[in-house]
């Protein structure tokens, strides 16, 4: 299959549709409801613990805002929040390009919606395997798969979504939607699509180090070996 060549970039583009999932929920008491505020008729996904914080932040007015995600993929999360933003009308409302008719016709198929903006960070690794103490059950258990998914698609559709990956960029962020009817400017987006992928990358190599760093004799002891 050939890769399709883009040559349009979205301008403003009003956030209509946000997933915010984060590890991390500093700020959020500020984002939320300027967010909402700044955006009117936005509607945000959220998962597990995120979901939660938002709800108890919005109060009341969480019923008309608030998604859960497993009610937008029609797909419960697993236990322990194992699997939870990892589907396929997720990933397509992230990636989808508005100039794009099979992009456009796939939408309409699975009843996907455009997410504009995701915001998210990623579960402590690097602090985990700090402490003293932590095993390799506890590092392994501190990698985050859809979370570093989600926030490489949404870099890499800059063209139209804001990968937000930092607390720090919130006030900013808000003023800039609050400046342009609710949108957000393809200047940012950009800037913010570079943060996301030093993230990212940051992370794997964290990750990639502490098991370069620990040999299986390490990590074979905490663990009852089962033999068929």
């Amino acid at each position: 299959m050939s890769k399709n060549v883009v040559t349009k970039m979205d301008g403003p583009v009003p956030v209509k549709h946000a997933l915010i999932s984060v590890s991390d929920k500093t700020g959020l008491d500020f984002f939320v409801p300027a967010l909402v505020k700044a955006a009117p008729g936005v509607k945000i996904f959220s998962t597990g613990g995120t979901y939660a914080h938002i709800a108890g932040i919005l109060g009341k007015a969480a019923k008309d805002v608030l998604i859960p995600v497993s009610d937008y993929t029609g797909q419960p999360e697993t236990q322990g929040g194992l699997v939870k933003t990892l589907d396929f009308k997720v990933y397509l409302g992230l990636l989808t390009e508005t100039y794009n008719d099979a992009h456009q016709k796939d939408m309409v198929r699975t009843k996907a919606v455009p997410i504009d903006m995701v915001v998210a960070n990623l579960y402590p690794f690097s602090s985990t395997v700090a402490t003293p103490g932590t095993t390799p059950e506890h590092a392994r258990s501190e990698i985050d798969v859809g979370g570093p998914c989600m926030i490489r698609a949404a870099a890499k559709n800059f063209l139209r979504v804001a990968a937000v990956v930092e607390p720090a960029d919130y006030a900013m962020l808000i003023d800039e939607i609050s400046a342009n009817k609710g949108a957000t400017l393809p200047r940012t987006r950009y800037r913010l699509a570079r943060k996301a992928f030093r993230l990212t990358a940051t992370y794997d190599r964290a990750i990639a180090d502490y098991f370069r760093d620990t040999p299986f004799d390490s990590v074979s002891p905490h663990y009852d070996i089962v033999y068929p």
